[in-house]
């Protein structure tokens, strides 16, 4: 089969479109023949060597959307079910193997374009948005990074639960138009967020801020949260550590909320699957989608890599999978 071989870190010429055995499953897994992958910013840090240590040859990628092909014993699972899926051993390659409890069938409504696009996160973005920040219709949240693939669902999922004042930060301007009309009621800059939430708010500051970036970003976020309010940070893009005190939350009753999908996937896998159920059907009738930036075929997974860098894109960046 065919699949993108990384042996070093690098640019993304590093990636090499090459021939290897197909795997071969253990009990509780499947092998799916894959349809599409999606590109996720956490790619390009495994790529560059900046998620540790890397065991090469490696593949990237995190998930999946194709048809089972092969089952062991006795799984719920059958040949020719289509699915979403969180393979081992990455996702850029003709065929990949997934542990069931990382499986979960999508209807035939679906197509499998928005089925790749989807499952890290629309399923990341719901368990933030319900279980960790725990939002309420009265609440103002910030959702930074909005016209990412992550902020782009929080976005959704926030106008789909009627939370009365959403904003999004973006690191260009120019993606304002696409934050609104997903949902987002203000679009600040990183530069200026702070005074314009503290601003909208009357000083009170934001409920909930969700922050992917890190660095300044979430030191600055604790300038404009309210008493009693939550920062939800799950993930670092800019490379950079945030600083926080003791003294940013105690006097103020504010609490920080870590979440990892990757974590989750392996120490508590079974999480997902509820979660899973939940925003295929949100995806299937239509409530909510994740726009298509761009499609590249697999042997041009470099080309995508080079457009994720860029950050001149809007919504989610798939491979094809011939």
């Amino acid at each position: 089969m065919k699949a993108l071989i990384q042996r070093e870190f690098g640019e993304a010429d590093v990636l090499s479109y090459s021939d290897i055995e197909i795997p071969k499953i253990r009990k509780e897994e499947c092998l799916i023949k894959v349809a599409y992958t999606s590109v996720n910013y956490a790619d390009i840090k495994t790529r560059i060597g900046n998620k540790g240590k890397g065991i090469f040859p490696l593949i990237l990628g995190l998930d999946t959307a194709g048809t089972i092909v092969e089952v062991a014993a006795n799984s719920s699972f059958s040949i020719g079910d289509r699915v979403i899926a969180f393979p081992r051993g990455g996702s850029y390659a003709e065929y990949v193997i997934a542990n069931e409890k990382l499986v979960f069938k999508i209807p035939d409504t679906l197509s499998f374009e928005q089925a790749a696009a989807m499952p890290t996160v629309s399923i990341l973005s719901y368990i933030l948005f319900h279980e960790i920040g725990q939002v309420k219709k009265t609440d103002t949240i910030v959702i930074h990074s909005a016209a990412g693939g992550v902020g782009s669902m929080l976005v959704q999922l926030a106008r789909l639960s009627g939370v009365r004042h959403i904003i999004g930060t973006v690191g260009k301007k120019d993606k304002e138009n696409y934050v609104k009309k997903l949902g987002a009621d203000i679009v600040c800059s990183y530069e200026t967020f702070v005074e314009e939430v503290n601003e909208e708010t009357n000083n009170q500051g934001a409920n909930v801020i969700f922050d992917s970036v890190a660095g300044g970003v979430t030191s600055m976020s604790l300038d404009c949260l309210a008493y009693y309010g939550t920062l939800v940070q799950f993930g670092n893009s800019s490379g950079k550590t945030g600083h926080i005190k003791t003294s940013d939350v105690h006097s103020s009753c504010r609490n920080i909320k870590g979440f990892s999908l990757g974590t989750t996937r392996k120490y508590n896998p079974i999480r997902l699957a509820p979660v899973a159920e939940k925003v295929i059907e949100l995806f299937d009738s239509k409530q909510l989608s994740l726009p298509i930036a761009e499609i590249f075929n697999l042997e041009n997974a470099a080309s995508a890599h080079k457009l994720i860098e860029s950050r001149n894109y809007e919504g989610k960046v798939l491979l094809k999978v011939k």
